[in-house]
């Protein structure tokens, strides 16, 4: 008989801020023709998920329009056939944060 003694796996929270869940219709790209339609299904202050109708490519800089908010650049940290992870350029503001989430904040 073998024993031996095992600590279990702790998941660790790398984000530095919580995701807020939801379904945005945003867009990718900058001025006239070069805009493409993306879903976010989740969002941070520094980044969001998105969902397109292309592929995506790590690494790639982008500028994504969202509602009440405006344009943001951001960067492709990992892409999976549609789907792809980016980090903003500049965090969100709590207020902009509270715009998209539709979050009243209280300590504004």
């Amino acid at each position: 008989m073998i024993a031996a003694e095992f600590e279990p796996a702790v998941k660790t929270e790398r984000r530095r801020s919580p995701r807020s869940p939801m379904s945005l219709d945003a867009k990718m790209g900058r001025g006239g023709l070069d805009r493409a339609l993306c879903k976010v299904t989740d969002i941070s202050l520094h980044g969001a998920r998105i969902h397109t109708y292309s592929p995506m490519t790590k690494g790639a800089k982008i500028w994504l329009t969202l509602p009440k908010i405006g344009q943001v650049i951001a960067t492709i940290i990992w892409a999976d056939e549609y789907q792809a992870g980016c980090q903003f350029g500049e965090p969100l503001d709590d207020v902009a944060f509270a715009r998209l989430t539709d979050r009243t904040l209280e300590h504004v």
